[in-house]
């Protein structure tokens, strides 16, 4: 039976801007999570906020509405090409992992979550839990419907689902991840993510980019040879409302689905696309454990060439192997085909079905 999860070896980094409404929410579920001993740290950057955001979190602390939590709120005022969440986000993790470095916590651990969120009562001890066999954990989205839900949307969002579900099977079929294994989500976003203070610091920090800062950072973690672990165990809440923070985040594909119910079509990647990417890496993963001649013969026939593996440089194991060569190959890959989200469906089944058959 495994031990409790120590939480005092956590900080939970979160970056908001006018968030004067759902930041108490989440601090609540901050507040109430399981298995705290301590008072559990918590950052939040508090970037440009014009609407209450900062009044709201002094008023709740000195109200004394989450006592379970340590708060360090940090005002910034972001300017010019900086003013975006990656800054924000980057900012509240660097200061998460400062906090714990001068604790003198030597095996510490970063989790961040955004403002708009709300989380399950062991969020914290499953991000711990999980990552006793991973390096890095992302947390299964969750959408939370704020009042009453239109069914139609509700059955689109259980569709798009089912993609990505047979986007996995697909890989659980062809090249099953071992650090991964079955069951599975395939999240892995600013939402809910969890990384140690010093995995963190030897890939050089999250990249402070205007959108896609998440898995810009995942991309790096693996790319360092980290094993990403999608738990199912770990989900997080997450806001279905249509205008948001960043442009390109979860908003953005809300609003998205909402125009597929006024006629909009949603398109999603073919199978084939799926299943030549999964092939492919499952290629380079074993082109890997050969000898030198043989990988760079057997990379030959991938299309990548002597100079394209000096580049890549010396990989600790074969996760990083495959996410640096696998990324030179991409960036020279034509777009991915698209159709409408019931055919994508409908392909993804048939060509798992003729999988399992031929197997």
């Amino acid at each position: 039976m495994r031990g409790r999860p120590d939480l005092s070896r956590c900080v939970v980094c979160i970056p908001a801007r006018n968030e004067a409404e759902r930041l108490p929410l989440l601090l609540a579920s901050l507040d109430g999570q399981a298995g705290l001993a301590t008072r559990l740290r918590v950052v939040i950057l508090a970037n440009n906020c014009t609407d209450g955001t900062i009044a709201a979190l002094r008023a709740g602390q000195a109200s004394g509405a989450w006592a379970a939590l340590e708060i360090r709120l940090i005002e910034a005022v972001l300017s010019g090409a900086d003013a975006h969440v990656g800054t924000a986000r980057r900012m509240a993790l660097e200061t998460g992992a400062d906090w714990l470095t001068d604790d003198g916590v030597r095996d510490g651990v970063l989790l961040t979550t955004d403002a708009d969120a709300r989380l399950p009562a062991d969020w914290v001890v499953a991000n711990l839990r999980a990552l006793e066999h991973a390096d890095v954990v992302g947390g299964r989205l969750v959408i939370d419907e704020d009042g009453d839900a239109d069914s139609r949307l509700a059955d689109l969002h259980a569709r798009i689902e089912r993609y990505w579900s047979g986007v996995r099977r697909l890989e659980d079929l062809l090249d099953p991840p071992p650090y991964d294994p079955a069951p599975r989500h395939g999240d892995h976003t600013g939402a809910s993510l969890a990384v140690p203070v010093a995995l963190y610091r030897a890939v050089g920090g999250l990249p402070p980019l205007p959108c896609g800062e998440d898995n810009a950072l995942v991309g790096l973690l693996r790319a360092h040879g980290a094993r990403l672990r999608h738990c199912p165990d770990v989900r997080v809440l997450v806001s279905a409302r249509h205008q948001g923070r960043v442009s390109g985040g979860m908003a953005t594909e809300m609003a998205r689905r909402a125009r597929v119910l006024a006629g909009e079509a949603y398109r999603l990647p073919e199978a084939a696309h799926w299943q030549a990417l999964i092939l492919r890496r499952a290629a380079l993963r074993r082109a890997f454990h050969l000898q030198p001649p043989a990988r760079a013969a057997a990379c030959a026939r991938l299309g990548l060439g002597t100079d394209d593996l000096a580049a890549i440089g010396p990989c600790p194991n074969d996760i990083a192997f495959v996410e640096r060569t696998d990324r030179i190959l991409e960036s020279r890959s034509p777009p991915a085909r698209d159709c409408p989200l019931d055919r994508a469906l409908a392909d993804l089944d048939a060509l798992a079905l003729s999988l399992k058959d031929a197997a």
